[in-house]
């Protein structure tokens, strides 16, 4: 499969076609697909396992392919199509970002994320699952790895251990290595689903954590906008305005999720170390100015010591999940992240 975008004029335009959700959808169903990967890994805390990879891939298929990762609860399926028509865990970003008439998006569910492995698990094994499965798909090079949370961490193994097989890489709120007082925060989540274990309630114990978890998403001054009515008594107890939200998230977090895949992916996170030096290709690191759970200065650090490396700062009440909830900020970035891959393509700079 050639990932080169076409040697014509064409294939390098100073500006954008205009695009709508009737555009993704059509480019979609002519070419989404899901499969799994058998594949034998060597983990690196965990020896040799064998693993089914799970995968989508939608977009024409002549197209270039870009990999979309978002954070430990995003998976295979980024964008709706005709042909899967659900919600992706990116879908503000079809027909903003990622335009289905260019590139070909695929994306793989985390080693971990159904929770039959119980086992320490790296962010260089989430690598090695993505060059397997480009390896059973015929894709020898990407044109971008799009990165965000621990996908952005995922994006910088990958792009150390694989460099001939990227493009470039764009990584949000992800960097070379987990800040001490996040790594904190979540050893008490982990820390409340074993709680949770040895009181034969695993559920509540997960969602505990998943309300903690989202205090370290978002920020106070979101609170302060959202949840600023007084505290309330009800049945000789006071409930305060924000728990009906946190219990909300928690109820869809643990409806989908199991606790070994949760422990599991979130010490993950903690584990995950990468030399900056070792990232070759041309990386743009975003860092949220208001994000508590990956710093600025963290991130500003990181794309210093890239050999290739540019920061962009973008401010979001919400912050870490500015990701996600920042469509047009995040869209112009990664688009960006794909006419500088065209241009690569096209013989211009990298």
């Amino acid at each position: 499969m050639s990932l080169a975008f076409a040697e014509t004029p064409a294939a390098c335009p100073a500006s954008r076609p205009s695009f709508s959700a009737a555009d993704a959808a059509a480019v979609a169903a002519a070419d989404a697909r899901r499969g799994r990967v058998p594949a034998r890994l060597a983990l690196r805390h965990a020896g040799e396992r064998d693993l089914a990879i799970a995968w989508e891939l939608a977009g024409p298929a002549d197209a270039p392919v870009v990999i979309a990762a978002g954070g430990i609860s995003a998976h295979r399926h980024v964008l709706s199509s005709e042909t899967f028509p659900e919600a992706g865990w990116w879908e503000g970003q079809n027909g903003a970002g990622l335009d289905l008439r260019r590139v070909r998006v695929l994306a793989i569910d985390w080693l971990g994320a159904d929770g039959a492995l119980d086992a320490v698990i790296d962010s260089a094994d989430q690598a090695d699952a993505l060059a397997a499965v480009l390896d059973a798909l015929g894709i020898a090079r990407v044109a971008a790895f799009l990165g965000s949370s621990y996908g952005a961490m995922v994006g910088l193994q990958f792009a150390a251990r694989y460099p001939r097989r990227v493009g470039r890489l764009l990584a949000i709120s992800g960097a070379h290595r987990a800040h001490p007082f996040a790594s904190a925060w979540r050893a008490l989540q982990r820390q409340a689903v074993a709680l949770g274990q040895l009181q034969c309630d695993e559920a509540q114990g997960l969602a505990l954590a998943r309300q903690l978890a989202m205090l370290s998403y978002r920020t106070p001054e979101e609170f302060a906008e959202r949840f600023d009515d007084a505290p309330a008594v009800a049945h000789g107890r006071v409930r305060v305005a924000a728990e009906d939200y946190l219990e909300h998230c928690a109820t869809a977090w643990v409806a989908r999720t199991s606790p070994t895949a949760f422990l599991r992916l979130s010490e993950s996170i903690d584990l995950h170390r990468v030399d900056p030096a070792a990232v070759a290709v041309p990386t743009t690191v975003v860092a949220i100015e208001e994000d508590r759970l990956v710093p600025q200065d963290d991130l500003a650090a990181l794309a210093a010591a890239l050999p290739q490396g540019a920061l962009r700062v973008l401010r979001s009440k919400v912050g870490h999940d500015a990701f996600l909830v920042e469509t047009a900020a995040i869209a112009a970035l990664v688009r960006d992240t794909l006419d500088g891959a065209a241009l690569d393509a096209c013989g211009g700079a990298a």
